[in-house]
Formats: structure tokens, C-alpha cells, sequence
């Protein structure tokens, strides 16, 4: 089977011939710069190191590196910013080189912290010295909602997720862009046999936590619902304009649609089901069903945390593929979930913890996770292999190497030389 083919095959609940894989098709199943420098410089290979997501300091893995793994799946974004002089250097806080997009030109002070401003010149964003991410620091509605949303897109630049976008999002205030995606899109799958991933964003929940900061917003899911609705009626509008463009230009050429929204936390939601069920679930829906109306595009949803109890809600709202499948999170042990949701979603994740495995285990108790991971998700189909959210910048490239060579014993192929 094509990788493409084999995506597909998987989303639609049917065992491909091996196992599909991800690795950096969106920004929460990528890897950290560094360790994507520390794994390039061990496989001996002369490779640049380019920061597509400045915030989370992921790399975009190299064709040759896909190709080496074997990757199934890739971002559209890709296709951008493959022109060097796009790029400039920087230096990661490991000391390494590396390249940022040329839109971004962090401060470094006195005390080796870092400060990014947006294109107003606003401080949004810090990174402290030898930080391996942005914190946002200036949050549009910190005061209150405003009284009408005339200006909901001037805000939602000045948050730092919209204001240091991942590629083509960076490309998107082009007079070309929507023609020019359709473009790259279509000579990407004429190139390439892998299937074709574009981010959505159209948060909702995420957006309210960005532009009135984490603990005003739970807050006001209690105490100011009416306000609620209105601050996600207006992202509504922003988001569907988006949609319609992207289902327009490329619902036809893309095989996966990604939105995002972090709906739990480490011990459970991060709201009252019921409160997600009516704030939230409609707005869901209505993304998903426009997508499945308007194009050939499988939805996916990004949601970090403790989601089972809302699993069959995102199943009915029309949500096919979940993401990172946090399985050291309360009630998300991966037999719970195959087998109570195995047949109607896919899990696009969970093949290994990324924070105490990965990171600090042995060459062996990777092996001995992937394998157990795959015997649990793989049968039937409804699995793309991937880690629980990004490899972190601490993770030795040897254990990334066992954990592809886990997944290429599970699929019967012989380990990499390397």
C-alpha cells in the first residue's frame, strides 16, 4: 500500500498492511529542535535544523529523515518556506545552530531570557534562559469582554498562537494565498504518495483561554456563560470564513483537516461535561459537518488531557480522528479506549509517554512500550502511531531510534542500519 492508502485505510477502520506512522505532521506530533538536532548529528547526517514553530520550538523533519522512518503522513506547510534565504540563523539554548523563519526576531537580555514582540511591536511572548518554549504574557481581553467584536481579529493577532503562526499560515496575508495553497497542494501529492495533513486551528475553547487568560475563562464558563456564547459566536464567524476557504481551495486535495482544542487536564476535563456539551459540542459539530459537506476531508481534533468522558461526544459531533491520545492521563488507559471507542474514532497517538519513557527509559523499555502500545491499538485498523504530543528537547536520539525499530519489528521489517 501507498502511505497515503494506508492513512485512509486506517481512518476507515480497516487493518492496513503495517501500522502507519506520524512524525511532525502537526505541531503536537513533532519533535523539539533540539532533539531533532541531537538525532540528525547522531545519524551522521549534515542536515539544518529549521524552528518552523517558533512557540513550541519544534523542527520540520527533512525529506530524508520522512523517508528514513518511513512516514506516512506530512503537513501541507511543507510545501512553503523551502526557498534558504526564508530562513536565518539563531542558536537553540543547547548552543545549536539552528534557523528561524525570517518574520521572527526574538530579543535576547542580559539574563539569557528571550522576549517576541508582534508586528505592533506589543511584548507577547517570553522564553526564560535556557527555555526551550514561548509563555504568552499579554492576553487582548485581560479586562473583560468587549462590547461588540468588530476588532475579534485585531485580538486574536496579538495573541502569540495567531501572531507567530506555523507555515502556510505565515503566508496567509498574501495576496496569492488561497490560489497559491491550492497550487503547492496539488504538485505536494503529485510528488509525494504520503497523505496530506493542513491545520484548521478553529479552537474555541483554547481561544478563550488565549485572549482572556487560563483562569478568567474557567471562570467565566460558570459565572459569565451568556458572555461566553457571545466571545464564541463571534469566533464562529472567523472560523467558518476560514473553513469555507480551506474546503474551497483544497477540501478536494488534502486528505485530513486538524483542529485543536485542549479539553483536558492531567486528572479529568477541564469543565463540567455538561458545560462542553452546550457551549461547545454545537460548534463542533457544525465545523465537522461543514467539512464532510463540503469537501473530501477526515476531521481531526487535537485535545490534550483526560477526554474519555467526552470521547462519545466528539464521536457524535462528527470528530474521526483524536489526537495526542494522552494515556497517562486519568481515564485514558489505552484497553479502555480501544475497546469502548476502538470502532468509531481513530487514535492518532498514545504509541509511547513521551515524558517518563521516552525521555528516561532504557533503549529496551521503549521497545517493550511501543510493542505493547501497538498490540493494543493496531488490531482493526482506527491507529496512526504516534507519541503522546511532541518529543521533548531531553530525548536521546537512540531512543527515538528504538521506537521506530519497535514499530518496524511489530510490522514484520527488519530494524534500521543506522
Amino acid at each position: 500500500m501507498t502511505p497515503r492508502e494506508r492513512i485512509l485505510k486506517a481512518i476507515a477502520h480497516q487493518e492496513p498492511d503495517r501500522v502507519p506512522v506520524d512524525f511532525g505532521s502537526t505541531p503536537s506530533s513533532g519533535i523539539s529542535a533540539i532533539a531533532y538536532g541531537n538525532l540528525v548529528e547522531h545519524l551522521g547526517l549534515d542536515l539544518p535544523v529549521r524552528v518552523y514553530d517558533v512557540v513550541q520550538q519544534l523542527a520540520e523533519p527533512d525529506d530524508e529523515i520522512l523517508d528514513l522512518f518511513e512516514i506516512d503522513v506530512i503537513d501541507v506547510g511543507r510545501a512553503f518556506n523551502t526557498d534558504p534565504s526564508w530562513w536565518h540563523p539563531t542558536v537553540l539554548a543547547d548552543g545549536r545552530k539552528a534557523y528561524y523563519p525570517r518574520w521572527f526576531h526574538p530579543e535576547q537580555l542580559e539574563d539569557g531570557s528571550w522576549k517576541a514582540y508582534d508586528r505592533q511591536g506589543r511584548y507577547i511572548a517570553r522564553m526564560p534562559a535556557g527555555g526551550t518554549f514561548f509563555d504568552q504574557v499579554y492576553f487582548p481581553y485581560l479586562d473583560g469582554y468587549p462590547s461588540d467584536y468588530s476588532g475579534l481579529r485585531e485580538a486574536m493577532s496579538e495573541a502569540i498562537w495567531a501572531a507567530f503562526p506555523t507555515a502556510p499560515w505565515d503566508r496567509a496575508d498574501d495576496p496569492d494565498f488561497w490560489p497559491n495553497l491550492r497550487k503547492r497542494c496539488i504538485e505536494l501529492k503529485e510528488s509525494t504518495d504520503r497523505a496530506l495533513l493542513i491545520g484548521a486551528g478553529c479552537n474555541l475553547f483554547e481561544w478563550g483561554t488565549f485572549l482572556r487568560r487560563m483562569d478568567n475563562f474557567l471562570m467565566d464558563l460558570v459565572i459569565q456563560p451568556d458572555e461566553v456564547e457571545r466571545l464564541l459566536d463571534a469566533l464562529m464567524e472567523v472560523h467558518m470564513e476560514t473553513l469555507e476557504k480551506i474546503c474551497h481551495w483544497v477540501g478536494d486535495v488534502v486528505d485530513i483537516v486538524r483542529f485543536g482544542d485542549d479539553l483536558g487536564t492531567q486528572n479529568g476535563p477541564f469543565m463540567d461535561p455538561e458545560i462542553y456539551r452546550r457551549l461547545f459540542k454545537p460548534r463542533h459539530k457544525q465545523l465537522a459537518e461543514y467539512v464532510h459537506t463540503h469537501s473530501s476531508m477526515h476531521t481531526y481534533l487535537h485535545s490534550c488531557g483526560s477526554v474519555y468522558q467526552m470521547i462519545p461526544d466528539l464521536i457524535e459531533a462528527g470528530i474521526e480522528i483524536l489526537n495526542p491520545v494522552q494515556t497517562n492521563a486519568a481515564g485514558m488507559e489505552p484497553e479502555r479506549l480501544k475497546r469502548e471507542f476502538g470502532k468509531d474514532i481513530t487514535f492518532w497517538g498514545g504509541g509511547i509517554e513521551t515524558a517518563y519513557v521516552l525521555n528516561r527509559g532504557t533503549t529496551e523499555e521503549v521497545r517493550k512500550m511501543v510493542l505493547e502500545r501497538l498490540e493494543i491499538f493496531a488490531p482493526g485498523g482506527g491507529y496512526v502511531f504516534n507519541t503522546v504530543h511532541n518529543i521533548l528537547p531531553e530525548v536521546p536520539p537512540e531512543n527515538i531510534i528504538a521506537m521506530f525499530n519497535a514499530i518496524r519489528e511489530f510490522n514484520g521489517q527488519p530494524p534500521l542500519e543506522v
